[in-house]
């Protein structure tokens, strides 16, 4: 890399965290706020909310790096352009594509930084997150190993996968006591969901009964219990797919169909999440139309305006896509690129017509 590629590299990493600082900034605020509500004198406290929110924050900037590197490339490369910096770069005869150059190679920087972020940092630390305000606004909550979360409701005791990166295939179990030493029946749900206030639905349910004669084992599709334990205590079993790794993604998805389930909500996830590493490198790429063209001589309020409206329509065009795709049953692989693939192709089109 010779001087102009290093400064241009440098331009848009250093403005794509300045306004990362600032996106987490507001994000961990949204976030502290929304956890006020769930704030007792008992249990969890401010404190406990405070060290919830930043425990989030890497998952934070893991869902916010492409909006920031589109801002950032705008901001940094559209004040190289004011400086009139980019427009002697070009008249002394560097190509559009030769600026290009550096700034896709400080997007694959921060794609691989969101990579790390996403693969080894933000799952643990907001599973961990999750697990200690469980804790703290549920009595009679224990984990075990931090890969099971316990709970008494009765006669009756619970315990749900809390979505460990390495026992990813989670599901809940219902322990039945006859009694205050006699095990009476053990369920096992696939999945588990609210029915209604006070009841909760077991699906795929493999269950053994004990008597002291003998036992007996079934199988049902549904089962509907009672029970008043807080509906919170559920989000410790569930797999959101924004919340696991591809490594995970790739494992539970592998389950569900050895298990005959459905698997289209993971694999769109899996794709998704591949494709929005690869979009950083191409949203970096769509700043240098703006720059060279209509945002030129704007300043730098104007192109954080831009840029945020740019970065909500490919966010809102990815949850519609997504979404669209799992109700009308379309290919994973093709829901989950297809938004960074338009984007990508509309980006070469204006980089190659810029003058």
């Amino acid at each position: 890399m010779n001087i102009l590629d290093r400064y241009l590299y440098r331009t848009v990493i250093v403005y794509t965290l300045m306004v990362m600082a600032v996106l987490m900034t507001l994000g961990a605020l949204f976030v502290f706020i929304s956890q006020q509500r769930d704030i007792s004198a008992s249990g969890f406290t401010t404190a406990d909310a405070l060290l919830y929110t930043l425990l989030n924050l890497p998952q934070q900037a893991f869902e916010l790096l492409p909006i920031g590197a589109l801002i950032g490339a705008l901001m940094g490369l559209g004040n190289l352009a004011g400086n009139s910096e980019l427009v002697i770069t070009r008249a002394s005869g560097v190509s559009i594509w030769r600026v290009a150059w550096p700034v896709s190679l400080a997007g694959l920087t921060l794609a691989v930084f969101m990579y790390a972020i996403g693969e080894f940092i933000a799952p643990p630390m907001a599973q961990y997150a999750t697990r200690e305000k469980a804790a703290a606004t549920m009595s009679g909550v224990s984990f075990a190993g931090g890969q099971g979360a316990w709970i008494k409701d009765g006669n009756r005791i619970l315990r749900v996968q809390t979505g460990d990166l390495e026992q990813v295939l989670g599901g809940v179990y219902v322990f039945e006591l006859a009694g205050p030493s006699r095990l009476a029946q053990v369920q096992r749900a696939q999945s588990v969901s609210i029915a209604e206030r006070g009841r909760w639905r077991l699906e795929n349910v493999n269950s053994t009964s004990f008597t002291p004669e003998h036992l007996s084992s079934y199988t049902r599709p549904e089962v509907v219990i009672a029970s008043s334990i807080n509906p919170e205590f559920l989000g410790l079993a569930a797999l959101d797919p924004d919340l696991l790794t591809l490594r995970g993604l790739s494992t539970y998805i592998e389950h569900l169909r050895h298990n005959n389930l459905n698997t289209a909500s993971y694999e769109i996830g899996f794709w998704s999440r591949i494709a929005r590493m690869a979009a950083i490198v191409v949203v970096v790429l769509l700043s240098l139309p703006f720059v060279f063209g209509p945002l030129r001589s704007t300043g730098a309020g104007t192109r954080t305006v831009i840029g945020v409206l740019l970065g909500v329509v490919f966010f809102l065009a990815n949850r519609t896509i997504e979404n669209g795709g799992e109700l009308f049953a379309l290919n994973p692989a093709l829901v989950g690129w297809l938004p960074t693939a338009v984007i990508g192709v509309g980006t070469l089109i204006a980089v190659a017509r810029t003058r």
